[in-house]
C-alpha cells in the first residue's frame, strides 16, 4: 500500500536539510566554536555580517535565543523594550527577558503588526522617574508571524528608527524571515537591516537548514552578546555541521523564496473562494496565510484537516495558520486546498 505524505504546512520550521546541506555536515572542517576555532562558523558568521552589512555576527541555537541576546545587551535590570503586542518576542519567547534579564516588554498594538512613530515615540520614557522603568531599546519583527508575514514598509521602518534614535535608544529587529521580507520588496537585505542596530534572522526557517540562527551587529554588542550565550548554554563546540547548512541557506536558498510567496498567494487564492472562509488574498505578500473561519472552529478545522492529510495550525478560536516552504511544491497546494474543500463543505 503507497502511503501519501501529508501536505505539512504548520511551519517553515519543518523543512529537512537538502542533499547538499547533508554532505556539507558530512564534509565541514570543523574546530571547538566556544574557543572560536571552527573555521566553518567562523565563514557562516563573517557572511552573515557581510550580507546585512553588520560589523559582526554570533551562531545560535535559536531566533529565541538570538532576541533574547540582543535585548539582553541593548537592556537590564528596571528598564523596559518596546515591542509590538502580537510579536513573536512577546507572545511565544517564555517570557525571557524578564526571567534572565529583568527587563520589561512594554507592548503596544496595532492593527498590522507595524508600529508607527507616532506609537514609539509617545511610549518612551526617558526622564529619571523611580516610578518607571526608562525604555531601553525597541523591538520590530519582519516579517511580522502572527500577523500574515506582514513586510514593514521601509519608509515606515526608518521612521521608526529614526523616533528610536533620536530618543536615544536602541533598535532590534526581530529577522526571524529578513529574507522573506528582502525578495518581497526586492531589496538587499542590509538595506532592511540598516535601520536596525542588531538584527537577528534563522536558517531554520525558509531558508531550510536543520537549526540555527544568527545575531549581527556592532562588534562590540556581538563581543557581549557571546559571553550571554555562554552563560544561556548555547556555547556549541564543533558546530560548523551547523555552520555549514547555513552557509547553503544564505548562498542557494534566499532566491527561490519567491517560490514560496508564489505558493502562498495560490493558496490564499482558491481558500478565499471556499465557504466559511474570511480572506484576502490581496494581503498575502510572503509565505503565511491567516484564515478566518466563519462556520468552523479552528481546533475543528484542524484535526479534520489533519485526518485528511493536510497539517496546519490554530491561532486562536477562529484563526488557522498556513505556512509554505521548501518543502511544498504546486501539487501540494492543490491537494491541501481539496482538503480545505472537503472539510469546509463536508
Amino acid at each position: 500500500m503507497t502511503v501519501v505524505a501529508a501536505v505539512d504546512l504548520r511551519s517553515d520550521t519543518v523543512t529537512l536539510p537538502t542533499p547538499a546541506m547533508r554532505d556539507a555536515m558530512r564534509t565541514a572542517a570543523l574546530g571547538d566554536d566556544v574557543y572560536g576555532e571552527d573555521p566553518t562558523v567562523n565563514r557562516l558568521e563573517a557572511v552573515a555580517a557581510d550580507r546585512l552589512g553588520k560589523q559582526a555576527a554570533v551562531l545560535v541555537p535559536s531566533g529565541t535565543m538570538a532576541n533574547l541576546l540582543a535585548l539582553l545587551v541593548h537592556a537590564g535590570p528596571r528598564q523596559e523594550v518596546i515591542v509590538e503586542a502580537d510579536s513573536h518576542i512577546f507572545q511565544y519567547e517564555a517570557a525571557g527577558a524578564a526571567v534572565v534579564g529583568g527587563i520589561q516588554l512594554r507592548p503596544l498594538p496595532s492593527a498590522t503588526g507595524v508600529l508607527s512613530a507616532e506609537q514609539v515615540a509617545a511610549a518612551v520614557r526617558t526622564d529619571h522617574d523611580p516610578h518607571q522603568p526608562r525604555t531601553a531599546a525597541v523591538a520590530v519583527e519582519n516579517t511580522h508571524n502572527r500577523r500574515g508575514g506582514v513586510v514593514w514598509d521601509p519608509g515606515q521602518l526608518a521612521a521608526v528608527a529614526g523616533a528610536a534614535r533620536d530618543r536615544g535608544i536602541a533598535v532590534h529587529m526581530d529577522g526571524a524571515r529578513l529574507f522573506n521580507a528582502a525578495v518581497a520588496l526586492r531589496l538587499a537585505p542590509a538595506a532592511i537591516a540598516a535601520h536596525a542596530d542588531t538584527v537577528s534572522f534563522c536558517l531554520s526557517k525558509g531558508l531550510g537548514c536543520p537549526v540555527g540562527s544568527l545575531l549581527t551587529g556592532p562588534a562590540a554588542a556581538i563581543a557581549r552578546a557571546r559571553e550571554w550565550r555562554k552563560m544561556l548554554g548555547g556555547g556549541m563546540r564543533q558546530a560548523g555541521i551547523i555552520a555549514a547548512c547555513g552557509l547553503i541557506g544564505l548562498d542557494r536558498m534566499v532566491d527561490r523564496l519567491a517560490d514560496d510567496h508564489a505558493n502562498a498567494r495560490v493558496l490564499a487564492e482558491g481558500l478565499a473562494e471556499l465557504p466559511g472562509v474570511e480572506l484576502d488574498p490581496g494581503r498575502v505578500t510572503t509565505n503565511i496565510v491567516m484564515v478566518r473561519l466563519t462556520r468552523l472552529t479552528a481546533a475543528a478545522f484542524v484535526a479534520a484537516a489533519a485526518a485528511r492529510g493536510l497539517l496546519c495550525l490554530e491561532e486562536g478560536h477562529d484563526t488557522v495558520r498556513l505556512v509554505t516552504h521548501l518543502g511544498i511544491g504546486p501539487g501540494d497546494i492543490t491537494r491541501g486546498l481539496a482538503v480545505a474543500e472537503a472539510v469546509l463543505t463536508g
